[in-house]
């Protein structure tokens, strides 16, 4: 009688000779079914990522979405003098994005709300800048007295050092805010409370909470103002289409933070 396969060798009663004992065992899992099992449990997390990165890019498109572009490309074309208003429709579209994504950019409705919540947001934004622009000028000082500087004229040699600092900690600060406002400025759309867009102490634990969520958003917000930049290309003059619709794209992107229902978890 033929079995499967050899496991081990069985000393017979005698004590005098060996047998070859074979088994019908089989592991209870094969290599096919684990991996349909692992197949399974990515792939909630596969299509989270996939959906939440096309959704934030179609949204800015969804609804009456042209009345609500002419606005925001004239406050872009005024800078820095609507930029409170600005700011204040960018917490507005979040607030839409995580009541209903469906519908699409709200309109446009100057209010007290949106102009507070503009002056909140601005704050919030000045004050996670606030240590790396007390650093500019002493960074650049030290690239001057370096002689990093290609140039020898001396104004030509602080412009290029504080060219210079300014690239060296435009980086750092650039991880700072993608740590912090994400989780802030959803909080603080949902709720409506100032404090919420300064609580960086929860926003850090809710990155830690679901770091894949998080790296999903911040990936999203990265490519969409990378999309919005390179618009810049078209006669210059798409930069400033392509900066509204970054901001558009990081709202929605932002709000799916707050929308703990609505996709499972990524990790």
């Amino acid at each position: 009688m033929r079995t499967d396969a050899p496991t081990c060798c069985r000393k017979t009663s005698s004590g005098r000779s060996w047998k070859l004992r074979r088994s019908n065992a089989r592991p209870p899992h094969s290599w096919g079914s684990l991996r349909a099992e692992l197949v399974d449990v990515a792939r909630p997390a596969y299509v989270f990522r996939v959906k939440l990165v096309a959704e934030s890019f179609a949204w800015p498109f969804r609804g009456h979405w042209r009345s609500r572009w002419a606005p925001g490309i004239l406050c872009i074309f005024v800078l820095p003098l609507l930029f409170i208003p600005l700011l204040g429709y960018a917490i507005a579209a979040t607030r839409a994005a995580e009541a209903d994504p469906s519908t699409g950019p709200p309109s446009w409705r100057l209010s007290a709300r949106l102009l507070s919540d503009g002056l909140w947001t601005a704050c919030a934004v000045l004050l996670t800048m606030l240590p790396f622009l007390l650093a500019w000028h002493p960074l650049a000082g030290v690239l001057m007295r370096a002689g990093a500087s290609p140039s020898h004229d001396a104004w030509l040699a602080g412009v290029y050092a504080h060219a210079f600092a300014f690239s060296g900690l435009a980086l750092p600060w650039g991880l700072v805010a993608l740590l912090v406002l994400p989780h802030a400025t959803a909080s603080f759309a949902a709720s409506g409370r100032p404090g919420d867009l300064f609580n960086f102490a929860a926003a850090v634990r809710g990155v830690r909470r679901d770091f894949a969520r998080w790296n999903i958003v911040a990936a999203a917000l990265v490519t969409g103002w990378a999309i919005g930049l390179a618009c810049a290309g078209l006669l210059c003059v798409g930069i400033v289409a392509g900066v509204f619709y970054a901001i558009l794209v990081s709202a929605h992107a932002t709000a799916s933070l707050h929308r703990s229902g609505s996709y499972p978890s990524a990790g």
